[in-house]
């Protein structure tokens, strides 16, 4: 019955082989129709009932796999635009849609970004002060010596986006959810952090000196070797969040790390200990939920 069930969706999914994505659903759909064919026999149902049972609990799925099958097509058919080593700046790309395009080396300067689906893109050693990607899709994009100092990213999508060795001094970040992405070496001095949500997010080795990240929600977040001095994390909230001070042949790390505030921060009982541990910082107006 396993193959009676593989002919049917090889029939379905005929018209469109060799498109990905919509393999993948395919795969993931054989899956969970044998699984509830299985389901169907240990009830009692014969062959028959239980194979009409099964295809009938997918519904009508065609209409489905064709959306499917014409959105991975037009994404496959987007022209990959080399924009290498190019003045281009103050050019206005809002609304764009760009996967895996090429910026290295560019003057960016002012660049409109604002609304691109920018996927996969990358920016390495380009000059993109003053750019404006708010409500951009940055999704897997990479910032590699990449000056993005006053550079806007409001509401911005940041999905696993790598930004190293960076300058962000100014940058503004508001609204902004960022997941998985990581920030390393990369200079955040003066930067504007506002009702931002961080999961997953690594800060390594950055200059963080000055930063308010108040009332913002961290999960799953790393401060490793990063300069924390001044930093304040008044009424966060910080969830599986640790902190790895820089190495310091003196007391600098630990002194620097003094100046860090938690006041009205909220934090489970891993982070607060964690925190404790280091015997450096003030937890008594601190919140362990």
């Amino acid at each position: 019955m396993n193959e009676k069930l593989t002919t049917y969706l090889n029939e379905l999914f005929a018209p469109y082989d060799g498109i990905k994505s919509v393999g993948e659903l395919k795969a993931d759909l054989l899956s969970d129709l044998q699984e509830r064919f299985r389901e169907l026999k240990a009830e009692g149902k014969d062959d028959e009932t239980a194979f009409a049972m099964t295809i009938d609990s997918i519904g009508d799925i065609e209409e489905t796999v064709e959306e499917i099958a014409n959105l991975s097509q037009s994404l496959e058919r987007q022209v990959r635009i080399n924009l290498r080593a190019m003045n281009l700046n103050e050019s206005d790309f809002a609304g764009v849609a760009l996967h895996k395009g090429k910026f290295k080396a560019s003057a960016l300067r002012g660049a409109n970004f604002v609304g691109a689906d920018l996927t996969g893109c990358s920016f390495a050693t380009s000059d993109v002060r003053e750019g404006n990607f708010d409500g951009a899709n940055l999704t897997d994009c990479s910032f590699y010596a990449t000056d993005l100092a006053n550079a806007s990213f409001h509401q911005s999508v940041l999905v696993r986006t790598d930004v190293n060795v960076s300058s962000l001094k100014g940058a503004k970040f508001i609204d902004t959810r960022l997941t998985d992405a990581e920030l390393a070496k990369s200079d955040l001095r003066t930067a504007t952090f506002e009702n931002c949500t961080f999961h997953g997010v690594d800060f390594k080795y950055c200059d963080l000196r000055g930063i308010r990240f108040d009332e913002q929600i961290f999960s799953g977040v790393r401060f490793d070797r990063s300069t924390l001095k001044d930093v304040s994390f008044r009424g966060a909230t910080l969830k599986n969040v640790s902190f790895r001070l820089p190495i310091s042949v003196t007391n600098k790390s630990y002194n620097d790390f003094k100046t860090v505030c938690f006041d009205g921060a909220m934090m489970d009982k891993l982070t607060y200990a964690a925190l404790k541990g280091l015997w450096v910082v003030d937890l008594s107006n601190v919140k362990v939920i």
